[in-house]
């Protein structure tokens, strides 16, 4: 591993209704990081991909930082199982913090949210303000459409072909951990 890579920052969707194969993907990946020394960050939730990501790396006694803000504190969407808590005054620096703070980040299956950090981590990559490894988890193909959106968004010119580089993909816990390791 490369010795920049200590910590990720991970997104991912904080549904707590999704099939049981994204969530077996995100404890294996979590499972992963610890195996390899990598510390994890999240958005401290304890609910979905984030709390089996979460699960997944204490369960092989790795550490976990969480950066919530306080309003989702409020909510009861925070998972007390953290091993460091982080908390924001809101969304905007919560997602500042979990991009600074990290190597490299890498995007798992979600919704709304989810799309929008990897969208900006993707943005500011595209600016240079980024400058770490972009790795999406592609579970069952979950990102297809995304790509296929990009695709289009390079063939008329919206974006240029160079900017593919933002990123890479993986199929599996195991693959994403390897692109890492080659970045």
């Amino acid at each position: 591993m490369s010795k920049e890579l200590k910590t990720i920052t991970i997104y991912g969707s904080s549904s707590s209704t999704i099939d049981s194969e994204y969530m077996a993907a995100a404890k294996r990946l979590g499972e992963l990081l610890a195996l390899h020394n990598i510390d994890c960050i999240n958005g401290g939730g304890r609910f979905g991909v984030m709390a089996a990501v979460t699960e997944g790396v204490l369960s092989q006694g790795g550490k976990v930082t969480g950066i919530i803000p306080q309003f989702m504190i409020d909510n009861g969407w925070l998972n007390d199982s953290l091993t460091e808590l982080i908390i924001t005054a809101d969304m905007h620096q919560r997602k500042q913090l979990m991009a600074q703070k990290a190597d490299a980040c890498i995007a798992l299956p979600g919704g709304i949210g989810t799309l929008e950090e990897l969208l900006e981590v993707m943005a500011w990559k595209q600016l240079e303000l980024y400058r770490h490894p972009i790795v999406i988890l592609n579970t069952n193909g979950f990102y297809d459409p995304l790509f296929a959106m990009l695709k289009k968004a390079e063939s008329e010119h919206f974006m240029r072909h160079e900017r593919k580089d933002l990123w890479t993909v993986a199929a599996t816990p195991e693959e994403a951990i390897k692109r890492l390791i080659e970045s």
